[in-house]
């Protein structure tokens, strides 16, 4: 996630005439209840193993080691981090594409993943960022969220999903920069192409060290989908402010398509109130590596990737259908 600003911004009636004009019979028990889609899709949306996730997450940190400790754009760890997440969904039977764009003077990346079938017309998309800062190997941020996305893309080809709607994944490449990658993808779509994006959700730092569980509140559709998800996990979720304008989001925002995402804290500091209601630490940030050369694979809090994780699944399997 970049820096804030100074100035900072979805044959039964055979059977009942059937039993209504056969012999009489014993009394049927009562029908239960009906599931809400929302409910069954819960039902149908797989648990996503966080050590699958922190696998990931140890690759990228192995990637920052091997390349002067950092992931960032026009960096060869950022480079590596994107081919070690395309083979992963090459692998998996998604039609994977590399996007070139220059800043700064650097070659950078954003990498689309799309799964085959479900309407083109009617997109679902997650995206996070990839890069990290050139201060640090970027684990949470955001190791992170492009971990909890890949790992629910490969979840979506284990379960041979066939969804409603198409399903499509990002990775931003010089998010660090100021949304430079994602800015280029949707400033390359048609107005129509743009039209056809049903949802993008963003996932940028999903496992705090110290963490809060924050949902967007950008659109009311996207955003009911996520508290009713931690909701039946008894987890309470506050409105994501403090990444207001600062990730990938806002590019997409900007030109009419609705958003949504999750965040569990930066540099803002934990209030006593929210230490008391989710645990953690009061008075101190939800990352205190943020940004930093210690934001490594042990600035990672486990049960927030694994509900965070756990949630986007719930909602690409909820809103694709």
């Amino acid at each position: 996630m970049i820096r804030r600003a100074a100035t900072a911004a979805t044959a039964a009636g055979a059977l009942v005439a059937a039993l209504a004009t056969a012999a009489p019979a014993a009394p049927l028990p009562p029908a239960g209840p009906t599931p809400a889609p929302a409910a069954a899709a819960a039902l149908a949306a797989p648990d996503i193993p966080v050590a699958n996730v922190k696998a990931h997450l140890s690759q990228l940190q192995s990637i920052a080691t091997a390349n002067s400790g950092n992931r960032a754009h026009g960096r060869p760890g950022y480079k590596a981090s994107l081919d070690y997440i395309k083979a992963k969904l090459d692998a998996a039977g998604f039609t994977t594409t590399v996007q070139q764009f220059t800043s700064g003077g650097a070659t950078g990346y954003n990498l689309i993943a799309d799964w085959p079938g479900g309407d083109t017309d009617n997109v679902v998309f997650a995206g996070s960022h990839l890069d990290s800062v050139t201060a640090g190997p970027g684990i949470n941020d955001n190791g992170s969220g492009s971990a909890g996305i890949l790992e629910t893309a490969l979840a979506v080809s284990r379960a041979g999903l066939q969804p409603t709607k198409h399903l499509r994944f990002g990775w931003w490449g010089a998010e660090e920069l100021g949304m430079v990658g994602s800015r280029y993808y949707v400033n390359s779509l048609s107005t129509a192409n743009r039209a056809k994006i049903d949802s993008y959700l963003n996932f940028d730092m999903i496992g705090s060290p110290n963490p809060g569980y924050f949902v967007y509140d950008d659109d009311a559709r996207l955003e009911s989908v996520f508290k009713d998800f931690f909701a039946t996990k008894g987890v309470p979720t506050e409105i994501e402010t403090e990444g207001d304008g600062r990730s990938d989001h806002a590019p997409f925002k900007n030109v009419g398509v609705p958003v949504g995402g999750l965040f569990s804290g930066a540099d803002y500091t934990k209030t006593a109130a929210q230490a008391q209601k989710w645990g953690g630490t009061s008075g101190q940030a939800f990352d205190r590596c943020y940004h930093r050369s210690c934001d490594t694979s042990s600035n990672i809090n486990d049960t927030a990737l694994d509900r965070n994780t756990d949630a986007i699944a719930y909602a690409i399997w909820t809103l694709s259908s």
